[in-house]
């Protein structure tokens, strides 16, 4: 009697999702069109319909066009749930409140100055309240979970190998945020929330098999297998700069102060007239020079990136080999990975990817060289908060699962 009861209760929670996982798939839709899409009978899906209305998950709605006939429609509600996504990067903490159906309803970044992790979570809360005023006043227990994208390596509830925050190398970031926002929270790296950024709404949608790098002060990577991501044993999946001989900062390193100390080598090497040689500066120059473990930042004044894409566009030799040899350090960063997880698809992001078309072409070449499949090459298109937008992402797969638990439960 007792196994009877267990199952009558889990084929109609199986059913409930079902037809709810319809009506968001494509609404606003009927009852008989539900029916149809799932098949499940016509009064198995009212029985589902009426329980998903009394938990406030879906509602009836009028369609915009197209005939009626006298049937009702609905669509979920997407006020039932919200999901806060912050992005901690160095001097700065970016916010967004989204609804579950992804619209963003409310966004502020807020300027930390120094970067140091307790004023980092301190102004996280105040900005999770002024976002839900932003979002029309939404009441905080309606936020289910907040997801953190920070620099380095997170593990039993603490973050490591995060040196760009003061004071967040071994920080318990997972309970302190929790305890501050007054909300559930889960910290992931933020290169893996940018790869599921893409996997989202970028140009990895519906690819099962990619791989993200992202090229700025560093060198990071995240790995997405059969759909998911991949996090490792320990969740440091993706340290590509380990897996490279000599690694960031080498001869090799493919990073931004890297490329800008090899333009000014190259450039102050050079006996041509460059478009480039009046930017230098002795102090550059200096910079340049030094060990390849010196700082990262550079004294760039007017010399930076940007210079050196606007200058290979405008047709200039020295900038256009600067940025061939960038396509060949990041191939030694690609080819392990491509070679190893045989993934369809490689996006590049961060600073470096600003210059994709001039990187593209020598990088494919290069690959073609050493790989017997190389994989497809594109670069991110989403240059507004990937890392904001990622933990959004993961916000909302969490989310629709603990919404749908909770709600069913507390109605039935």
């Amino acid at each position: 009697m007792h196994r009877k009861s267990a199952t009558t209760s889990l084929l109609k929670s199986l059913n409930e999702r079902t037809v709810l996982e319809a009506i968001r798939a494509g609404h606003p839709v009927s009852r008989a069109e539900i029916s149809r899409r799932v098949g499940i009978s016509k009064p198995t899906v009212s029985v589902a319909l009426q329980a998903l209305l009394d938990a406030g998950l879906v509602r009836e709605t009028i369609p915009d066009t197209g005939p009626k006939y006298g049937a009702l429609f609905f669509e979920p509600v997407p006020e039932a749930a919200f999901v806060l996504g912050l992005d901690l990067g160095p001097g700065v903490l970016r916010g967004a409140l989204a609804a579950l159906d992804g619209s963003i309803r409310a966004q502020e970044d807020v300027d930390l100055g120094e970067a140091r992790i307790a004023r980092a979570v301190e102004a996280a809360a105040g900005l999770k309240h002024r976002l839900l005023q932003a979002a029309g006043d939404v009441a905080p227990d309606l936020v289910d979970i907040c997801v953190v994208g920070a620099p380095g390596v997170v593990a039993d509830g603490r973050i490591w190998f995060a040196e760009k925050i003061q004071g967040l190398d071994g920080f318990p970031i997972v309970k302190v945020f929790s305890d501050a926002l007054g909300t559930p929270t889960v910290v992931e790296n933020d290169v893996h929330l940018a790869a599921l950024a893409e996997q989202w709404r970028g140009c990895a949608q519906g690819v099962g098999h990619f791989a993200f790098l992202s090229v700025g002060s560093g060198c990071g990577a995240a790995l997405v297998i059969d759909g998911k991501l991949h996090r490792g044993h320990r969740g440091a999946a993706g340290k590509i700069e380990y897996a490279v001989e000599g690694g960031i900062r080498s001869p090799h390193d493919p990073s931004v102060p890297g490329l800008l100390r090899l333009a000014v080598q190259r450039v102050t090497e050079a006996t041509q007239s460059t478009s480039l040689a009046d930017l230098l500066t002795p102090e550059l120059v200096n910079w340049a020079a030094g060990p390849a473990d010196a700082p990262v930042e550079a004294p760039c004044g007017p010399f930076t990136l940007e210079a050196i894409f606007t200058a290979a566009h405008a047709g200039d030799q020295i900038a256009q080999e600067v940025m061939i040899e960038a396509a060949r350090r990041l191939a030694r960063y690609v080819k392990p990975i491509a070679a190893v997880a045989d993934v369809e698809l490689v996006v590049l992001g961060g600073d470096l990817a600003r210059g994709g078309d001039l990187l593209l072409d020598p990088l494919r070449e290069e690959l073609a060289k050493h790989l017997p499949y190389p994989p497809r090459l594109e670069v991110s298109t989403l240059t507004q908060a990937p890392v904001l937008t990622g933990a959004l992402a993961a916000g909302l797969e969490k989310t629709l699962d603990n919404v749908f638990t909770k709600r069913m439960r507390r109605s039935s």
